[in-house]
């Protein structure tokens, strides 16, 4: 099994039907957690309260057959069918749709963009891996309305904000599932205890056995789904087993023609009989489809094969009999449903009962580990893209870096958890909740995939408008029957995707705006060398890492530092370390490197690139690829543009980069071996650490033995290789970011109060996580913004 960038291989690497049926087989345990535990609640919050069926069984017929066709037209016919071949160079999810669009239109938000940045070979990959309608092949009708659609969009800076704050609530509301959805899980499948207890005393039991349990769950999220996640697909799977043959037993116990009630007759006859009390209903059927969006978010994790594979011959046929089997027993027992509310464990026999119960609370604690999961990746990617304070994030796997935890949020979950359970104590309003934050991640997926069908896949806009029409009504309709239920728990959802939207945007603003401000106030390389005589400027042996978010000029904290310290390294790098629109960029494409001002002052440019699902390299690592990049493009003698191709003018340098592949290699010698410097003594990942904690083997970089080589090339590998040694400095930004005098009240308020309070309690970037203190410098400087 071929392993990528920390995720399963995509689907144009599956070798074999082995690799597929074992990534079917790990997906059931991982994507399908959520949506498999689904019969737990839905029926139980269908019926409360709003309808109560007659002894005639149509209100019953009536919901299994809107359950029927809302399971085989969402999650199989709109996801396994059609959305799923929409993935990000084998990614999956809501960000990863915007980055699909963010590539095909300039409708990005990362300010820090280049046009080197589209020669990214992941960049310009076709998007038809998942069988026809990829970028490359161009049907009739398909290129003229990709090429205005993309015109409509790229004039109207309006439409982009509009796109990216759709992408932002359907990441919103994926934070808000994150809550909602180990709530109800873990909460339905604890309410079986109200069969077995008086009814005056289980009320006083779920609660707080299920708050155990979600502290419990959330506990053990810092020890990582890879220590545990072999028992995962075996629980989902014997789940799935026991509600199909508890659901077999009851059509063929106690109704076998509850078959008839798949006919979509019983919707019409449903909504006629039940009218407004029927719509409102919906939004419990709704449940049924929760966690459908997991197979399209994890994608990343397995192959579209796989995910198809899992959810059609095992996933769909094992709940649509559970929920046929549920029916058939409720058309028989009206009294004994009406009377425990319609729960799950009503439709259990009695003797099985309690090891049921076992497995339900096994498979809801999988289901929800695959959410807060889930919410953590998200959360990465959004950080990683600008729209998200920075947070700690931690490799839980050497072997698959998709699996991470995060501190911060995973105890922000575990309160929101514990309060909406503690609140409601209520399976309806719970579902009520869970059910609006699903079904808006749908409508935002849906929306921007009609986009990509028109930009990404140039196929007919009136595909594109029959595809919005069909499954957005559908949405819609339930959309609407969740929202109606506003004060009855669908507030929840609502209030906390306001609160982490406010979140994103004030940090995307202030990041924006802080940006903008450099960009302004960015100055010349001769401006500051002209001072030079006056100041005094000395250079001091070492390289100077001087951290930048422009990717040309010279920043204007940089000119700060330089009047009020007049000396610097000996070899200067600007580095700038940015996120790309791609969810990989590999290793020999991340570095582009270029030259400030003339040769002999030794001023350079580095800009690392790194996609939204990469996982940043250590201090010790990075240190040698950035050394290594910079000596390949000392040693390659020549500046060239964003393609390789051809040499610039010495004006234009500080402009044009060259991307530095990772072949080549500076040799090294261990400290005190002079014999070792004749030759290649080996390469620079095998600097390791010494006995003692916190010191390091010190190791000195020797010149590749080259006759060929020319003397000025040499001569300033020489110098970088004894500045390498003399040590490094990192000069980091301290800035302060406030709004100008006449600012408005709003933007006073996102910028001295949001941004401010965000920024200081916000983590440091991931490259200075690690660095030495005493190798680093802060040069603090106001931003009036």
């Amino acid at each position: 099994m071929d392993i990528e960038g920390g995720s399963f291989s995509n689907p144009a690497k599956v070798a074999s039907w082995r690799t597929v049926l074992s990534l079917a087989y790990q997906s059931l345990g991982v994507v399908y957690g959520d949506l498999s535990t689904s019969p737990l609640y839905v029926y139980k919050s269908t019926f409360a309260e709003d309808i109560q069926h007659s002894e005639s069984n149509e209100e019953i017929y009536g919901v299994l057959s809107f359950v029927f066709w809302t399971l085989t037209l969402v999650p199989l016919l709109k996801y396994v069918f059609i959305v799923l071949r929409a993935d990000d160079d084998g990614e999956g999810g809501t960000f990863a749709l915007y980055s699909l669009l963010c590539r095909h239109a300039r409708v990005g938000f990362l300010p820090n963009g280049q046009l080197a940045d589209e020669e990214i070979s992941a960049y310009k990959k076709t998007d038809s891996r998942g069988g026809g309608g990829g970028a490359g092949r161009l049907p009739s009708g398909g290129g003229v309305a990709a090429s205005r659609v993309k015109m409509l969009l790229e004039k109207h800076q309006v439409l982009q904000k509009m796109l990216l704050i759709l992408a932002l609530i359907g990441t919103c509301m994926v934070i808000g599932d994150g809550v909602l959805t180990p709530a109800i899980s873990v909460f339905s499948a604890v309410s079986g205890l109200e069969l077995s207890m008086a009814r005056e005393h289980h009320k006083y039991v779920e609660v707080p056995i299920t708050c155990l349990i979600l502290i419990g769950l959330f506990a053990l999220q810092h020890y990582g789904t890879h220590r545990v996640g072999f028992l995962f697909a075996p629980i989902v799977i014997i789940w799935l087993l026991c509600i199909s043959a508890i659901g077999v037993y009851n059509i063929f116990h106690w109704n076998p023609h509850v078959y008839q009630a798949l006919s979509p007759y019983y919707m019409y006859k449903f909504v006629k009989k039940t009218q407004r009390r029927g719509w409102m209903s919906l939004g419990g059927i709704l449940l049924c489809i929760t966690g459908s969006e997991a197979m399209y978010a994890d994608l990343g994790h397995f192959s579209q094969l796989s995910i198809k594979i899992a959810f059609t011959s095992v996933v769909y046929p094992s709940l649509i009999l559970a929920y046929m089997g549920q029916a058939a027993y409720l058309s028989r027992h009206h009294v004994i449903a009406n009377e425990y509310r319609i729960g799950f464990y009503v439709s259990v026999p009695e003797k099985i009962r309690w090891p049921v119960m076992v497995i339900a609370i096994l498979a809801a604690v999988v289901g929800s580990q695959a959410i807060i999961t889930g919410t953590f990746s998200i959360i990465k990617q959004c950080s990683a893209l600008g729209c998200f304070p920075r947070v700690k994030i931690v490799h839980t796997s050497s072997k698959f870096h998709g699996q991470i935890y995060i501190p911060e949020i995973n105890w922000i979950l575990m309160i929101l958890c514990l309060a909406v359970t503690i609140g409601f104590r209520d399976t309806k309003r719970m579902g009520n909740a869970a059910g609006l934050a699903v079904i808006t991640v749908m409508l935002v997926t849906t929306c921007l995939m009609s986009l990509v069908i028109v930009l990404c896949w140039h196929k007919n806009i009136l595909l594109a408008i029959c595809f919005i029409l069909f499954f957005g009504t559908i949405e819609a309709l339930y959309f609407s029957a969740s929202l109606i239920k506003f004060l009855e728990g669908a507030w929840v959802p609502i209030a906390l995707s306001f609160i982490f939207m406010l979140i994103m945007y004030v940090w995307q603003y202030g990041t924006l705006k802080k940006y903008e401000f450099d960009v302004q106030n960015k100055v010349s390389i001769e401006w500051l060398l002209g001072l030079g005589p006056t100041l005094g400027i000395v250079r001091v042996r070492g390289i100077g890492l001087i951290h930048t978010e422009l990717v040309s000029g010279v920043p204007a904290i940089f000119s700060h530092f330089i009047t009020n310290l007049p000396a610097f390294h000996q070899v200067l790098v600007f580095l700038c370390i940015k996120s790309v629109p791609v969810p990989h960029v590999q290793p020999e494409e991340r570095f582009l490197v270029g030259r400030i001002g003339p040769k002999h002052y030794r001023f350079y440019r580095c800009i690392v690139r790194y996609g939204y699902r990469d996982v940043h390299k250590d201090d010790l690592e990075f240190e040698k690829d950035l050394v290594c990049s910079i000596a390949e493009f000392i040693r390659s003698g020549t500046s060239r543009g964003p393609s390789g191709l051809g040499e610039e003018p010495a004006k234009d340098q500080d402009e044009k980069m060259t991307v530095v592949g990772a072949g080549f290699r500076l040799p090294e010698a261990a400290d005190g071996d002079p014999n070792d410097a004749a030759g290649p003594s080996g390469s620079l990942d095998q600097m390791q650490s010494a006995g003692s904690k916190g010191d390091r083997k010190k190791v000195r970089f020797v010149l590749p033995a080259s006759p060929q080589m020319n003397a000025s090339v040499r001569e300033e590998l020489r110098e970088l290789m004894d500045a390498r040694e003399a040590g490094m400095a990192f000069i980091l930004g301290h800035s302060y970011v406030r709004a100008q005098s006449g600012s408005g009240l709003v933007k006073r308020l996102a910028i001295n109060v949001g941004y401010d309070f965000l920024r200081r309690n916000s983590r440091s970037p991931a490259y200075a996580a690690n660095i030495p203190h005493a190798s680093t410098l802060e040069v603090g400087m106001v931003y009036y913004v």
